[in-house]
């Protein structure tokens, strides 16, 4: 489909264009979004250079790795939950993680 290009014509044009490449040696690359992490192990890495920009690729094999929210549970809220609901403070607590910290969601929840 397309012509055989000849390497060194290739990186030859690019230099004169002010385009250079290079591969760089990676372990592992760990991309982190809001919900989850992309995990690269060995994977290849070119960093290509035009213009002043540097841009890379990414290539590989990965996995998926769901993250847990980190939810801090304030005591106050804990007691307040306890006091209009009578439960223990364990259940209180965990009922709090589960709806992201919402006090009006677990009192519903354990009234419900």
């Amino acid at each position: 489909m397309y012509p055989k290009i000849d390497q060194r014509k290739m990186q030859k044009m690019m230099k004169q264009m002010g385009v250079s490449t290079k591969d760089i040696s990676a372990e592992k690359v760990i991309i982190f979004t809001k919900g989850k992490q992309i995990i690269f192990e060995n994977p290849q890495v070119t960093e290509t250079t035009m213009m002043g920009q540097k841009t890379y690729q990414l290539t590989g094999n990965y996995r998926e790795e769901i993250k847990e929210l980190e939810i801090k549970i304030n005591e106050d809220d804990i007691d307040l939950v306890v006091s209009q609901t009578g439960v223990d403070k364990e259940k209180a607590k965990s009922i709090l993680i589960k709806n992201k910290g919402d006090i009006a969601a677990t009192i519903l929840e354990i009234q419900g």
